[in-house]
């Protein structure tokens, strides 16, 4: 069974537990590998039907089911994720003695695979964004980027390589008309511009807002416009900044989500690297995550290791201070520091986060929240 045969597959049983809202994205993913219009026209048909019947579950199941058989039947091209399409060799970026100063920094980024780029504002998140993007020189060290096909110009590269910032410009007409005006510059007929343009709409969830304008569209859904216009581009490289600012905490989770299955195209995956302050929701979907703080990196490979050193809990609780140290001290605590309204426990590498778990319950402490960060990049902002 294919790649693509697998994505169907799981897809259908999405819609046999009737979960049909994530069902129906991710149908719209497999659609959109099979790069076939018919299909991308009967899947923009069946947004228009749902959008007009948001109540009848059980019809969209059926017609959900009919699409994917079709969807199945296609064969479609897997696209090599064998090699890092970006590498970077101790990139470094000085803005002169006693200033900013970031790096070095060394990574390879593959497509299909999403990082996170985590860290406090001012301590380069930006600026190593931007350099990647190949919108800023660095000072020193080797950036290699590696396509399918070598650009043939500073345009061709911006196609394949793009970067967003967290503030965009703002456009002029409807959101559908700016979005077929991408197309048309790469000199898509107007036929397939429709149809993949409708595709991307119904896809980014913006089937009810194709005719408004950039007054009439909240942050959020200008973000989405903004990563519209993006991969209809179809670029292997996408850089975000800051793409969940002024989102609401479900809002993000879906972005998050579509970000996810889109890098993980079966035909035209992309290699995404985000940068946030929502470390928690970035590192559930990330398959590495980078950590900056005053210019210098920290990665996975790192927390990996430092899980070795102990266990470190965040616990948020309406108990006092002594309690806990009450409980904590049988534990092999270290050290119990208070950060930012919750405790930081601190403990020996003997210590299992289940016995801190059980402790807690067994003593009838009122935990509000309580998360192991031992291979969280959380762990060197309470550092």
């Amino acid at each position: 069974m294919s790649k693509h045969q697998k994505r169907v597959q799981e897809v259908y049983h999405f819609f046999e537990n009737n979960d049909t809202v994530l069902g129906f994205r991710k149908l719209l993913d497999c659609a959109m590998d099979t790069q076939d219009m018919n299909i991308y026209k009967e899947s923009t048909e069946l947004t228009d039907w749902k959008e007009k019947n948001p109540s009848d579950t059980k019809n969209l199941i059926y017609k959900a089911k009919v699409l994917l058989e079709k969807i199945n039947k296609i064969e479609v091209y897997e696209s090599s994720m064998e090699f890092p399409v970006l590498s970077a060799i101790d990139i470094k970026k000085s803005y002169g003695s006693q200033r900013f100063s970031l790096g070095p920094v060394s990574l390879q980024i593959r497509k299909g695979q999403v990082y996170g780029l985590v860290g406090e504002n001012g301590n380069g998140k930006t600026t190593l964004l931007r350099i990647l993007a190949n919108e800023l020189k660095y000072s020193h060290g080797t950036l290699k980027y590696n396509f399918n096909t070598v650009p043939k110009d500073d345009y061709d590269l911006c196609t394949k390589l793009v970067y967003i910032p967290q503030r965009t410009d703002k456009w002029y007409g409807s959101l559908k008309d700016n979005l077929k005006f991408v197309l048309s510059n790469y000199g898509v007929k107007a036929e397939e511009n429709e149809t993949r343009t409708l595709m991307m709409i119904a896809r980014l969830g913006l089937w009810n807002y194709k005719h408004l304008k950039w007054s009439e569209l909240s942050s959020g859904y200008k973000m989405r416009f903004e990563l519209a216009r993006t991969l209809l581009r179809q670029p292997e490289i996408l850089l975000l900044d800051e793409p969940l600012a002024n989102l609401d905490v479900l809002a993000q989770q879906i972005i998050l989500e579509d970000l996810k299955s889109i890098a993980n195209s079966v035909n035209k995956p992309i290699a995404l690297i985000l940068s946030s302050q929502q470390l928690y929701e970035v590192e559930k979907v990330s398959d590495k995550v980078i950590f900056l703080k005053n210019g210098q990196y920290k990665d996975n490979a790192e927390l990996q290791s430092a899980e070795n050193e102990g266990l470190i809990i965040e616990i948020e609780s309406t108990n006092p201070r002594e309690d806990l140290l009450r409980i904590f001290q049988e534990l092999n605590l270290e050290k119990l520091n208070f950060n930012g309204g919750v405790y930081v426990a601190y403990f020996s590498v003997n210590t299992a986060f289940h016995e801190v778990i059980s402790a807690l319950g067994q003593a009838k402490i009122e935990v509000v929240y309580i998360r192991n960060i031992s291979s969280s990049t959380r762990r060197f902002f309470v550092n």
